[in-house]
C-alpha cells in the first residue's frame, strides 16, 4: 500500500495531471495498491480566497472552508478522469466521503479519525483519489486543515490504512541543507530524521507541513519527498539512525514569516504574563520565541513572535489585554527573520550555539532574540541580513560537504 500526495504544481495543468496519472499507473502496474491525495491546482486556493475576501474583509470561517475546499475537488475529479483514460479504475473522494473527521476549528482543523479499513478495502480494486486539505466536523460542516494541509491528509491516511510509505511529490527533488535558490552550494539530503524535519518544517522549510511530520513520527510512517517531474530518488524522512549522529548540523532554515510583537512597560508581577499568553492560546494564536526583559522599577517589556498570518489577531489581543494590565504600548515589527541550525548531532556536541553566534557576529549581524532546543538553535535577526546569514551558517558548518563532514 502506497499513499502518494501530489502538490499544486504537480497538478497545475491538464498535461501535468496526465503525467501524474501515468506515474500512478506505473505504480499500480508494479503490483501496488495506490491512494493518491491531491492539492488544488497551483494558484487556485489563492484565487478562491481573493474572491471571498473581495466580498468581505473578514468572511465567516465556515464559509471560507466551504469555498476553498472546492479547489481540491476539481483536481481530484480531473485526476480520476485522467486515470480512467489510461484504463485504470479510479474513484475521486472528498474528505467527508473518505470519512475524515476533524474538530470544528475552521481554517485550521485537526484530524480526529479516518476510516482506514474502508479506504484500504476500496483501494484493493481501484485507485482512490482523495481531496487533501479537508474533512468534516461532527455536524457535517466542511473543514480545512490550514496551509499545506494536504501533506497532513496524506500522512494521516497512510497511518489509518497502515500504508508502507507515504510519497510526497512536489516541485523539488528532496529536502536540501538550506534553500538552494539562496545558497547554490546547498546539498540534497538522502535521509533525515523525523525530529530534524520537524524542526526544519517549523522553521520555514517549505517542503513539508509541520503537522504532517509530527503525524509520521507518531505512527512511524516513512515519508519519501521527491519530484513529480523526474524519477530521481528524493529524501527519506524516517527514524533516527546511528549514522546520522555523525552529522552535527543537518540543515539551516529561515522563517521569513515571523512577526515580533512587543508589549512595553507592563507590570512585573505574578499572573500578568499568564494572562497575556492565556488569551492568545484561547484564540488559537501560536506563539514562538518569548523574551522578557529585566524588571526596572516593577515594570518590564515582553516580546514574542507569531506568524504573519496571526499578526493582526495577536496585536488586537495584546492591546486588549494590555489595557487591562496597564501596558504603555504594543508594537509589531515584521521586518525580522528567524534563522536556525538543526541537527540531532547537536545533542552530543558542545559549542555549536557559540559557533553560530560567532559566525553571525563576524558579519556584523545583530541577534535580537534567541531560542534553543535539544537539536536546534534559532536567532531572530533583521530581515535584510537573511541571505547573508544563510550563506554564512551553511558554509560555516560545512553543509556543502559530503555527509559526516560537517564542522
Amino acid at each position: 500500500m502506497i499513499v502518494q500526495k501530489y502538490g499544486g504544481t504537480s497538478v497545475g495543468t491538464v498535461d501535468r495531471i496526465r503525467e501524474v496519472a501515468a506515474r500512478i499507473k506505473r505504480t499500480r502496474d508494479a503490483g501496488h495498491s495506490v491512494i493518491a491525495v491531491v492539492s488544488a491546482m497551483s494558484g487556485e486556493t489563492d484565487r478562491l480566497l481573493t474572491l471571498g475576501r473581495g466580498l468581505s474583509e473578514k468572511p465567516v470561517e465556515r464559509e471560507l472552508d466551504a469555498l476553498v475546499a472546492s479547489g481540491e475537488q476539481v483536481s481530484a475529479s480531473l485526476l480520476a478522469i485522467a486515470l480512467g483514460e489510461l484504463g485504470v479504475s479510479a474513484r475521486s473522494m472528498l474528505g467527508y466521503q473518505a470519512r475524515i473527521v476533524t474538530d470544528a476549528a475552521h481554517t485550521k482543523a485537526r484530524i480526529q479519525s479516518i476510516d482506514g479499513e474502508l479506504l484500504r478495502r476500496l483501494a484493493q480494486d481501484q485507485v482512490l483519489v482523495i481531496a487533501g486539505f479537508q474533512g468534516s466536523d461532527g455536524d457535517g460542516n466542511i473543514t480545512t486543515l490550514g496551509r499545506g494541509g494536504s501533506d497532513t491528509s496524506a500522512v494521516a491516511i497512510a497511518a489509518a490504512t497502515k500504508a508502507d510509505v507515504c510519497e510526497i511529490y512536489t516541485d523539488v527533488d528532496g529536502v536540501y541543507t538550506t534553500d538552494p535558490n539562496t545558497v547554490p552550494s546547498a546539498r540534497k539530503i538522502d535521509r533525515i530524521t523525523y525530529e530534524e524535519m520537524l524542526e526544519l518544517a517549523s522553521l520555514g522549510a517549505k517542503v513539508l507541513q509541520i503537522r504532517s511530520v509530527g503525524l509520521a513520527m507518531k505512527y512511524g510512517i516513512p515519508i519519501h519527498v521527491r519530484s513529480s517531474f523526474s524519477d530521481t530518488e528524493g529524501t527519506i524522512v524516517t527514524r533516527e539512525e546511528a549514522l546520522l549522529e555523525s552529522v552535527v548540523v543537518a540543515g539551516v532554515a529561515a522563517d521569513k514569516k515571523a512577526v515580533k510583537i512587543t508589549m512595553r512597560h507592563l507590570r512585573d508581577e505574578p499572573g500578568v504574563v499568564a494572562k497575556v499568553f492565556g488569551a492568545l492560546a484561547e484564540a488559537n494564536v501560536v506563539v514562538d520565541m518569548i523574551i522578557q526583559n529585566v524588571s526596572v522599577e516593577g515594570h518590564t517589556d515582553l516580546t514574542f513572535t507569531v506568524s504573519e498570518e496571526d499578526e493582526r489577531h495577536a496585536v488586537e489581543i495584546a492591546r486588549k489585554v494590555g489595557e487591562e494590565i496597564g501596558v504603555k504600548e504594543v508594537l509589531a515589527n515584521a521586518d525580522v527573520v528567524k534563522v536556525s541550525i538543526v541537527g540531532v548531532g547537536m545533542r552530543n556536541h558542545a559549542g555549536i550555539a557559540a559557533k553560530m553566534f560567532r559566525l553571525l557576529a563576524d558579519e556584523g549581524i545583530n541577534i535580537e532574540a534567541i531560542s534553543t532546543s535539544e537539536i536546534k538553535t534559532s536567532c531572530l535577526i533583521h530581515a535584510k541580513y537573511t541571505e547573508l546569514a544563510l550563506r554564512v551558517l551553511h558554509d560555516g558548518f560545512g553543509l556543502a560537504n559530503a555527509p559526516g563532514e560537517g564542522a
